[in-house]
């Protein structure tokens, strides 16, 4: 872009010259050049080497730059991830150059991008998602980072940005639960409490739906917003070890208790908003922020449409409620962790580890979730104190939590996960929740058997 700009500034400058100062009128310029085309080609030549020449001293003027590539393009994330860059760059001097994707393309690419950018560090998952990418060799050890700043991580974090050969691959920037998000206004409006317990809920979902509200605002045309949903109705009926051990393949989809999930889960979807299938979580999150919609299970990015102060300051959230099940101590929730991770065979070594020590730090991480005030600093020792009630109640759910899975598709192999894997059964259940649930559930085993 820069060497483009260059000629064509010059090229500009020839013909002002010819016009003004020579006294040119366009005609006889335009005469005049296609006559000597041959010769104008010859000049052109020259002012584009003279332009490169230019560029290329501009650039190196400059310095050697890191170049990042983050799935956070769109307000307010970008700006928000930008100003945690800015705020490395004027720490460190390292000069970074951003370029900005959204997120279900750039994930779904992954493989691609890595073998095919110039981007030395990008944004991506913990858990089994950075696992796969250890596997096939397109990232690079970040070991010697964590033995300088692995302290300001807790021992979850540490697991999950390990991978198969003890060694650590990804640097965690942020955290943030799913939970049940809901305006108090409406709850005060219409005299509904915070359910503790699943017969509760059910008793607001029919109080909600009375009353002409959707009780639960919902949308899973992007094929993963549903995993939240099976992953937390899993882990209260049948505990967390039992979770983590089915998405792990150490337990069957077959199994009696995985059935009573996807029954429980039918049970509720006549509280659901119809359409979900055509229907983004993000869409479904602004029924619930437009009250049309009671409540909604999900991320708590679910408050991140909400550009009017007063709504944020309208949001609340509460745990999934319990079930009575000898699970409940445990009172688990889904969590996951994301972070930045480096290319293998990065252009500028050196450089992309300073960078991504400054991004472990709180107060980098404090620049990013203050602009996106929806997430949580994966470093333990941020200053929480400077985030929003928001943000804080978040922190007051998580610590809470006994026991903290990373979500359904950081938790399994990627190729069961996937768009031809879980996320289209999950849409053929919500499509047809009627349907045979054993031998639905012996076509997902199948399914995860024939994985190589």
């Amino acid at each position: 872009m820069d060497v483009l700009l260059g000629a064509a500034i010059v090229a500009a400058a020839v013909v002002a010259i010819e016009l003004t100062l020579n006294g040119r009128s366009p005609r006889s310029l335009a005469r005049g050049y296609s006559r000597g085309a041959v010769r104008l080609a010859g000049v052109l030549v020259v002012l584009l080497v003279v332009a490169i020449g230019i560029s290329a001293a501009i650039e190196v003027a400059k310095g050697p730059s890191v170049n990042v590539g983050s799935n956070q393009a769109g307000p307010p994330s970008e700006a928000a991830f930008q100003a945690m860059i800015d705020h490395c760059t004027a720490t460190t001097g390292v000069r970074t150059v951003v370029s900005y994707s959204y997120s279900n393309p750039f994930q779904e690419s992954i493989e691609t991008y890595l073998r095919s950018s110039t981007d030395d560090v990008f944004t991506w998952f913990a858990g089994e998602r950075m696992r796969a990418l250890v596997n096939e060799g397109l990232v690079d050890d970040l070991s010697d980072i964590w033995a300088a700043a692995g302290e300001r991580y807790g021992a979850a974090e540490r697991a999950a940005s390990t991978a198969g050969d003890g060694r650590q691959y990804l640097i965690p920037l942020d955290t943030y639960p799913w939970v049940v998000v809901y305006r108090r206004s409406v709850f005060a409006e219409k005299g509904y409490s915070v359910p503790a317990t699943y017969g509760e809920l059910l008793a607001l979902a029919r109080r909600m739906a009375a009353d002409g509200l959707v009780p639960f605002a919902f949308g899973d045309k992007n094929g993963w917003e549903a995993m939240g949903w099976f992953d937390i109705l899993n882990m209260r009926l049948n505990g967390y070890q039992f979770h983590v051990d089915l998405l792990a393949g150490r337990e069957r989809w077959t199994d009696p208790r995985v059935e009573a999930v996807f029954a429980r889960w039918a049970e509720l979807l006549p509280f659901f908003q119809p359409g979900y299938l055509d229907r983004t979580g993000w869409e479904a999150s602004e029924a619930m922020l437009e009250k049309r919609a009671g409540m909604i299970f999900y991320a708590t990015y679910a408050g991140e449409p909400a550009r009017n102060q007063g709504v944020r300051d309208d949001l609340d959230m509460f745990p999934f409620p319990l079930f009575g099940s000898p699970w409940d101590a445990e009172r688990a929730v889904d969590a996951p962790i994301d972070g930045v991770m480096l290319r293998r065979s990065p252009a500028n070594p050196a450089l992309a580890r300073t960078l991504l020590e400054c991004l472990s730090t709180p107060a980098a991480q404090l620049e990013w979730v203050r602009g996106d005030p929806v997430f949580l600093p994966a470093a333990s020792d941020a200053d929480l104190s400077v985030l929003s009630p928001y943000q804080r109640r978040m922190a007051e759910l998580m610590r809470q939590a006994n026991r903290v899975a990373r979500f359904f598709d950081n938790d399994t192999r990627p190729d069961f996960s996937g768009l031809e894997g879980m996320q289209r059964f999950f849409r053929e259940f919500l499509a047809d929740p009627d349907q045979d649930l054993a031998a639905f559930l012996a076509r997902i085993q199948a399914f995860y058997d024939a994985l190589p």
